[in-house]
């Protein structure tokens, strides 16, 4: 035993693959349910999942602000971001398609920026809040975004027309400019929400926001990207509605 302690003296952690695979195909499998359901049970599974997000933001900012005017703020900003990204992705707003493609494309960011970050590697974006995000990651993200809509696009264009109907989603597979622009726009905004929310972490002391999903840490952990992303949105729509008036 001796000999072996001092041949490796700081024996691998038992790897959590396993519970980590387990907990994303609950989260696929419960997420997947809402989309097929639609209505009602898109909506609830939307407010609650926000709801959820919303209460680990509240215990990030308990645990980095200790003024009560400063905890106030931080928490009617926190009401604010999540409260509207959340508005603007439920069905009565965003067709469930478009929040489909908004969630492939952030998952499409995320794995595009961790395979070129790992594979090509190169300088940091902002070390002293995450140290594992590279410019390469980035750039990474943006080409996986723009393949995922271009792909997504054409899926449903050739889904509606086998179906005999007339495609209403608003994603255009010929619209190169605008594939390139979103690929672009939408990893800038989710890698920038990862960051914010990293930044939060790093204030707070914490490496995850909750550990409610075994293996993953916190709601916020995995939705921080799309939740920059349907908040952006929501602002645009606001913006447009105003304009409109």
């Amino acid at each position: 035993m001796a000999d072996a302690e001092r041949i490796n003296p700081h024996p691998r952690k038992r790897s959590d693959l396993a519970v980590r695979s387990a907990s994303a195909a609950v989260m696929i499998a419960v997420a997947g349910a809402a989309f097929w359901l639609g209505g009602l049970v898109l909506t609830g599974f939307i407010v609650a999942v926000g709801l959820g997000i919303l209460a680990e933001w509240t215990m990030l900012v308990l645990a980095f602000e200790k003024g009560i005017v400063g905890r106030a703020i931080w928490l009617l900003a926190g009401v604010g971001y999540i409260g509207l990204a959340c508005l603007s992705a439920v069905p009565q707003v965003m067709p469930p398609l478009v929040l489909l493609a908004a969630v492939g494309s952030v998952i499409a960011v995320d794995v595009g920026a961790y395979f070129a970050g790992r594979s090509l590697g190169g300088p940091k974006i902002a070390p002293t809040i995450s140290p594992s995000k590279t410019w390469s990651g980035l750039g990474g993200g943006m080409l996986a975004a723009m393949a995922f809509y271009a792909a997504f696009s054409i899926y449903l264009s050739h889904a509606f027309f086998k179906a005999g109907l007339r495609d209403s989603s608003g994603l255009d597979a010929h619209d190169w400019l605008g594939v390139v622009t979103g690929g672009l726009v939408t990893a800038i905004v989710a890698q920038t929400g990862d960051f914010f929310e990293s930044w939060m972490k790093r204030r707070a002391g914490v490496k995850d926001s909750s550990h409610v999903i075994p293996g993953h840490g916190g709601l916020f952990d995995r939705a921080d990207g799309l939740i920059a992303v349907l908040f952006v949105s929501g602002v645009l729509e606001l913006a447009s509605a105003m304009v409109e008036l």
